[in-house]
C-alpha cells in the first residue's frame, strides 16, 4: 500500500492538456463500468474538512471539545474509518513529517503516492544534483562577477514549506564553490513549529554564518520578518504582504537592528503576546546602512520547496509587467526557486530541483469519461481543490465538463472571523446540487486549518462548529437529491489546540500527525457499498474510491478503493 510513484515528464499526463492529442489520450484514459453497479441521478459530493483530525478526545482537542452533532453522527456510520494523511502516506520522507494541504490534495487527486517536495529536495542535495544544475551554475556566475547571493525563505525545521538543513546545505555549497558574499533573509515560522521558537533557528543560523565567514567570505543575515505579514502571501489574498517583504529584502526599508536575534528578542520584549508568524519585518544594519539590499548583478534563491507561498514573490522578481504593488526599483538579478512553483505558468523560470511530475489524475480520468465536475473553496484553499488536485497544473482539463469557483477570503486575522466563508461555499454547492448538472462536486472548508493556525481556542471551536453547521445544511440537500457524500480531511490541525509541559500550556499552531476521518454517506439507495478492508489506507486511496462510487473501475495502479460494491 502507498507505493511511491516516480514518472518521467514525457508521459500522457503532459499531453492531456494539448488539444491535438486530446482525442487519443482521452481514449487511453477511459475506464470500464463496474459490473453490478446501478446508476443514480444524484451527485457524488466530496467534502474536505481542512484541518480536522482525529485527536486525543480531551479538552485540548478542538474538534472533540466543540459542538459537532453532524460529524458525531457521521463517525458512527457503517462506512466510516480513519485514514493516514501525513508522512510516507503522502510522499513525505518519514512518518515523522506532518502532512499539509498541498501534498494532501496532490494525493487526493493523484490516486497514488508521489515523492513530494521535502524528499525531492533532500535527494537532490544529498546526491549533489542541485549543484550540477543550470540554475546553480548561473548563480555561481553572478557570484564570480562580484554579485551577492541572497537566500529568502522560511526558517524552521517544520518541513512543510522548507527545512533549515536544506538551507545549510546550500550555504555549504556556496562556501565550497568560493562564493564570497551571501545574505540570508529568513522568514519566521511560528506556525509549523512552536509559536515563539524563532530564536531556536535564528541563533544557530547566525552561528553557522559566522563560521562560514572565513577565508574572505562574508555571510550574514540581512532582513526578515514573520511569515504571515512578510513575503509569504498566497493566491493573491494580500499583495501588501509581499510588498512588506520586498521593502525589507530588496530595498532595505524597515526597522533596523544590529542582528536578527536582537530584532526577535526586542519584538518579544515589546509585546509579550507577539508570535513569530505575525512578527514585524526587520532590517540588519550597520551605522544606519542596511547590510544586504538586493542589487543589480546579484543572485536570489527562494529556498521554500512548497509552491503556494512562493509564487507571488517570484512574480515580483520576474515579471516585466507587474501590478501587484509599486516595486520602486527592480534589480537585475538571476532569480531561482528551490522548485518550480507553477509549471503551467512557468513560475519561476529557473529552479534548483524538478517538481514531482504527477500524471493521470482523477480529474483527467473523469473528463475522459465525460463526468462533469465542480470545484469550490475560498481563496485560502481554492488552489488546493484545483491546482494541487490536478497534479500541480493550473487551469481546466476540460472546461466544457468542469467548473471552478473561488469565494474571496476575508483579509483579516482568521481568529477574528473564524466562520470564514463556510456559509457562502455551502450556498454555492447547494445551488449546484439543486441544478443537477454536475455529477462530481468537491469543496474545501478552510476554517479548521486556517483558524487552527492561530492557536486561539475560542476561535478554533467557533471554526469547527461553523463547519459542522455548514456540513449539516449541505447533507440535507444531498439527501434530497439522492446523492452520495464523501467526507474527509487533508490533515489535522484543530484537533490539537495546545501542548502542555510542566503545567504550562503553549499554543499548538502546526498541523498534527493524527489520522483523519473518511466517511461515505450514501443517500441514493441504488447500490450497496461496504468497506473493502484496505489496511493502512491514506488520502491516495480516495481517488479510486471516487471511481467506485461513480460506477467506474479504478485504474489498476491507483491505490485501492476503501469501499466496494457489496456481494
Amino acid at each position: 500500500m502507498n507505493h511511491l510513484v516516480t514518472v518521467a515528464k514525457e508521459d500522457i499526463a503532459s499531453l492531456v492538456h494539448q488539444p491535438e492529442c486530446r482525442g487519443d489520450i482521452m481514449e487511453a484514459l477511459s475506464l470500464q463500468k463496474k459490473k453490478g453497479y446501478t446508476d443514480f441521478s444524484g451527485p457524488v459530493v466530496m467534502i474536505i474538512l481542512d484541518g480536522v483530525g482525529m485527536g486525543s478526545r480531551d479538552e485540548r482537542d478542538g474538534v472533540y471539545s466543540s459542538h459537532t452533532p453532524v460529524l458525531d453522527r457521521l463517525l458512527e456510520e457503517e462506512l466510516a474509518v480513519t485514514i493516514k494523511a501525513h508522512g510516507t502516506a503522502v510522499g513525505l520522507p518519514s512518518d515523522g513529517d506532518m502532512g499539509n494541504s498541498e501534498v494532501g490534495h496532490n494525493a487526493l487527486g493523484a490516486g497514488r503516492v508521489f515523492a513530494q517536495g521535502a524528499k525531492l529536495v533532500n535527494d537532490a542535495l544529498e546526491s549533489g544534483k542541485v549543484f550540477g544544475g543550470s540554475a546553480w551554475k548561473s548563480l555561481m556566475e553572478r557570484a564570480e562577477k562580484g554579485g551577492t547571493l541572497h537566500f529568502i525563505g522560511l526558517l524552521s525545521d517544520g518541513n512543510v514549506h522548507s527545512h533549515i538543513q536544506q538551507l545549510y546545505a546550500l550555504l555549504d555549497g556556496c562556501a565550497a564553490a568560493g562564493v564570497k558574499k551571501v545574505r540570508v533573509h529568513p522568514l519566521l515560522d511560528g506556525r509549523d513549529v512552536g509559536a515563539k521558537s524563532a530564536l531556536d533557528y535564528v541563533v544557530p543560523l547566525e552561528e553557522k554564518l559566522a563560521l562560514l565567514s572565513t577565508a574572505g567570505r562574508d555571510y550574514r543575515i540581512a532582513s526578515g520578518g514573520g511569515r504571515m505579514i512578510t513575503t509569504m502571501d498566497r493566491y493573491e489574498a494580500d499583495w501588501g504582504i509581499v510588498e512588506y517583504g520586498w521593502k525589507a529584502h530588496v530595498l532595505g526599508e524597515g526597522r533596523q537592528f544590529a542582528s536578527a536575534s536582537e530584532a526577535v528578542q526586542t519584538y518579544y520584549d515589546e509585546d509579550p503576546e507577539m508570535t513569530d508568524q505575525y512578527m514585524h519585518s526587520f532590517v540588519v544594519a550597520e551605522n544606519n546602512v542596511p547590510v544586504g539590499t538586493i542589487e543589480d548583478g546579484d543572485g536570489v534563491v527562494f529556498f521554500n520547496f512548497r509552491g503556494d507561498r512562493g509564487i507571488e514573490i517570484s512574480r515580483a522578481f520576474e515579471e516585466d509587467d507587474f501590478s501587484g504593488f509599486a516595486r520602486k526599483r527592480r534589480p537585475d538579478v538571476f532569480y531561482a526557486g528551490m522548485m518550480q512553483y507553477d509549471g503551467d505558468a512557468n513560475i519561476p523560470k529557473n529552479y534548483l530541483v524538478e517538481p514531482p511530475a504527477i500524471n493521470r489524475t482523477i480529474g483527467e480520468y473523469l473528463c475522459a469519461n465525460d463526468i462533469s465536475s465542480y470545484a469550490i473553496s475560498e481563496t485560502q484553499k481554492y488552489g488546493h481543490v484545483t491546482y494541487f488536485w490536478n497534479g500541480n497544473r493550473s487551469g481546466y482539463i476540460n472546461n466544457s465538463l468542469e467548473q471552478y469557483e473561488e469565494i474571496l477570503s476575508d483579509q483579516v486575522p482568521f481568529d477574528q472571523r473564524p466562520w470564514m466563508k463556510a456559509a457562502e461555499i455551502t450556498d454555492k454547492v447547494i445551488e449546484q446540487v439543486r441544478l443537477g448538472k454536475k455529477k462530481f462536486l468537491r469543496l474545501n472548508y478552510a476554517n479548521c486549518d486556517m483558524v487552527g493556525h492561530t492557536g486561539v481556542p475560542e476561535a478554533i471551536r467557533v471554526a469547527v462548529e461553523s463547519v459542522d453547521m455548514s456540513l449539516g445544511r449541505l447533507l440535507k440537500v444531498i439527501d434530497k437529491a439522492g446523492g452520495v457524500a464523501v467526507i474527509t480531511a487533508d490533515h489535522g490541525n484543530a484537533d490539537c489546540m495546545w501542548t502542555e509541559k510542566n503545567g504550562v500550556r503553549a499554543p499548538m499552531v502546526a498541523h498534527t500527525k493524527n489520522p483523519v476521518p473518511f466517511i461515505v454517506k450514501d443517500y441514493s439507495g441504488s447500490n450497496q457499498f461496504a468497506l473493502a478492508g484496505v489496511e493502512g489506507a491514506g488520502l491516495a486511496n480516495i481517488a479510486a474510491t471516487i471511481c467506485t462510487l461513480l460506477g467506474l473501475e479504478p485504474p489498476e495502479d491507483y491505490e485501492p478503493s476503501i469501499v466496494k460494491l457489496a456481494d
